[in-house]
């Protein structure tokens, strides 16, 4: 644990990761929810009049996540609309014509993945979401999309009946960078309208969370927690959940949140200490 009087410092502002932090899911999940992607693009070509294969869409599937993972190594992000053209390049080699009825198209199959195989929600989120809104704590979200956009993840914290507590949603496709940048920090620290030090970022990934928090001036919250990871996703090495999860350059000894918690609950106690003047 860390030095009381660090903690002391006022939290005015709490976000939080989204993926494993306060969205879960079990083993195969990713894997159901990226057969499912693919099967409804191949449906959704036909019916544009274009007979695709499963296969085929996922060999192109696999082909844009290599492209997209050149972008996010440089900790920027594309647009929703441009992974689906990036989608679309690579099953037709720019050979096809595409139209703003293809994308639309195509963008509400390839979401629909998301849908059919969902994550599910932590089962502290909502307790301690409704306790930082009594407590007249600012809460945010700030969230590096993989498949699925912004807009999609937003209407499912929508349905799950949480969106309403938060002040700030940032996605990384609809601002352009991405999780450890400090600018994606910045950003919500901006929006919420304090100092970076006024915020305590709550995440589960070492590098993009609590590295990327605590680089951008933020308290950093590191949530290690076991439950709710798709195992089998991290154990495949090509996979982005694994691929997340590298540090890179970074050692993780070198890695030092202020504060470590294993549920979302313990967050109370981090931010009463923070409160206490």
């Amino acid at each position: 644990m860390p030095k009381k009087d660090h903690l002391k410092q006022c939290i005015k502002a709490v976000s939080f990761d989204l993926w494993e932090t306060l969205l879960l899911q079990g083993d195969g999940w990713g894997e159901r929810r990226a057969s499912a992607r693919c099967r409804n693009l191949a449906e959704t070509l036909e019916t544009l009049g274009v007979k695709v294969s499963v296969e085929k869409v996922n060999s192109a599937l696999k082909k844009t996540i290599s492209s997209l993972l050149k972008v996010w190594d440089t900790n920027r992000d594309v647009t929703h609309l441009d992974q689906i053209r990036l989608i679309v390049k690579h099953l037709f080699e720019d050979s096809a014509a595409v139209t703003d009825e293809w994308i639309s198209s195509l963008s509400s199959a390839y979401v629909s993945g998301f849908f059919e195989a969902p994550p599910y929600l932590n089962p502290d989120a909502y307790k301690i979401l409704q306790w930082l809104k009594s407590q007249k704590m600012l809460v945010g979200l700030i969230c590096n999309t993989g498949l699925t956009p912004g807009f999609g993840l937003q209407r499912f914290l929508e349905d799950q009946g949480v969106a309403e507590y938060f002040d700030v949603m940032i996605f990384s496709d609809e601002v352009g960078v991405r999780k450890p940048d400090p600018r994606i920090f910045h950003l919500a620290a901006e929006k919420f309208k304090v100092k970076p030090c006024d915020v305590a970022h709550v995440g589960d990934n070492l590098k993009s969370d609590v590295w990327g928090a605590k680089n951008a001036g933020f308290k950093a919250v590191y949530f290690s927690c076991t439950v709710g990871r798709d195992r089998i996703a991290e154990s495949d090495p090509t996979s982005l959940v694994c691929l997340s999860r590298k540090l890179g350059r970074l050692k993780e000894k070198d890695i030092v949140p202020d504060v470590t918690i294993t549920s979302l609950n313990m967050l109370r106690k981090v931010v009463k200490n923070g409160l206490e003047q």
